[in-house]
């Protein structure tokens, strides 16, 4: 029988969670996002029985630094596995989730569901758009009235030209959409 995907143990164990994301973050060997040290021999794993899962030491900034820093897991007290499992099932809906859903399937509170709903959310938007046109690129622009169906009852004081807003759109052939 074939083994679920939420099965894997970065879902269910904190130190799995971080090797997952360190693996995934830092293909190379870590990297010090203080001073962008990438020297192995000068960064180091501190290990004790109160330090935090995944705590590293930059022994050429001398600063302290796990994987959540620079992510979207920074300043967050969620465990890193509530993170990964939010990640997968808005990723994974055809339709997405929302913030009730969430908070059901991961059994926890609405805002937490909410905080993290939008911040996974924000860091899958598209970065700056670029710009449209070019050369051997043809730029349509188009505009367009929206308007209440004619059959609706309009509002006493209805002025089409005001109450109506009007829409402009650029649209690049075979390509975005502004």
């Amino acid at each position: 029988m074939a083994k679920s995907v939420l099965s894997d143990a970065r879902f269910h164990n904190e130190e799995a969670a971080f090797a997952y994301v360190e693996a995934e973050l830092w293909p190379n060997g870590p990297v010090c996002p203080h001073c962008e040290n990438a020297d192995s021999s000068k960064i180091g794993r501190l290990q004790g029985k109160t330090t935090r899962v995944g705590l590293r030491k930059c022994y050429a900034c001398r600063k302290p630094f796990t994987v959540r820093i620079g992510t979207i897991f920074e300043d967050s007290h969620l465990p890193l596995r509530l993170w990964l499992q939010a990640i997968h099932l808005l990723c994974s809906s055809k339709k997405g989730s929302s913030t009730r859903q969430l908070q059901r399937i991961l059994g926890c509170g609405m805002k937490t569901a909410w905080h993290l709903g939008h911040r996974i959310r924000h860091a899958m938007a598209p970065g700056a758009p670029e710009q449209l046109g070019g050369l051997g690129r043809i730029v349509e622009a188009d505009e367009t009235e929206l308007a209440r169906s004619r059959k609706t009852k309009r509002p006493e004081g209805f002025r089409r030209k005001i109450h109506n807003p009007v829409v402009m759109s650029l649209v690049e052939r075979g390509g975005d959409i502004r």
